[in-house]
């Protein structure tokens, strides 16, 4: 069986749920282009902790982890199982490179995970297992915990990184006015070709040598799940391909990135 790629998605606003648009059909579409993993195993921007966490439940909640938005949303629930055993498996890796992972045997699924996953995979019907990110410690390390995680892709295990590529919510206008801010496109282009070049020191760098790194991102957590799937693509060639899934409120860029770079051994 041939690795699966490592995606990152862009998950936006918890109304993706309920309104999907671009991102929804892209999803579908990509959804169909790939073998039907055994596990999905999701770096999410909301799930923040100071070392690695994986969620081991064995039926993980549906957590909704936000306020202030219309009843319907909070009615929806991702019912997948998880996969306890393969939390332990991957706390194992992680620890044997260096990065000492504990498992949380009662995470639930948070809206960076079960949003994307309901548009992905909408029969919830494969284990899930959530893995925590670490904001403090930045791209370098987000990508060591996707290199440790690159050889499950070819057992069948997809590996996914939730954040948005693009996410000050400062900017956000309550709805969607059709003005775009001057910074979307100039940054998600720049990682574009970034990526394209395989161009890892700039990447790891991006804060710095981005255009409007601080506007696109005041802080790092929803890019660094991106370091996570780039990581996970398991090579100096990380085999990137955008899919490009339209502007949420003029600053919420809902990019895919699909990575089919060869695994780690």
């Amino acid at each position: 069986m041939a690795p699966l790629p490592a995606l990152y998605v862009s998950h936006g606003s918890p109304m993706t749920a309920l309104a999907p648009g671009r991102v929804g059909t892209r999803l579908a579409e990509l959804a169909r282009d790939l073998p039907r993993p055994r596990a999905i195993v999701v770096a999410s921007a909301h799930w923040l902790a100071a070392r690695p966490r994986v969620g081991g439940a064995a039926r993980p909640e549906t957590v909704h982890d936000f306020g202030g938005f219309p009843e319907a949303l909070y009615a929806l629930r991702y019912p997948a199982p998880g996969a306890p055993a393969l939390a332990q498996e991957i706390a194992m890796r992680l620890t044997a490179e260096g990065l000492r992972a504990d498992v949380d045997p009662q995470r639930g699924l948070d809206h960076g995970v079960w949003v994307p996953l309901r548009l992905l995979r909408p029969e919830a019907d494969l284990p899930v297992v959530p893995l925590s990110i670490q904001p403090a410690l930045g791209p370098a390390h987000a990508f060591a915990l996707g290199r440790a995680l690159a050889s499950l892709r070819a057992q069948g295990v997809l590996v996914v990184g939730s954040g948005s590529i693009t996410h000050n919510l400062q900017d956000w206008r309550g709805g969607d006015d059709g003005l775009q801010a001057p910074y979307v496109r100039p940054f998600t282009d720049w990682i574009e070709a970034r990526l394209r070049a395989d161009d890892l020191p700039a990447l790891l760098d991006y804060r710095r040598q981005a255009p409007f790194a601080a506007r696109a991102h005041p802080a790092d957590e929803h890019l660094l799940p991106l370091f996570v799937a780039m990581g996970a693509a398991g090579g100096a060639q990380l085999g990137a391909h955008r899919i490009e899934a339209g502007i949420d409120m003029g600053f919420l860029a809902m990019d895919l990135y699909r990575f089919d770079g060869a695994g780690a051994a």
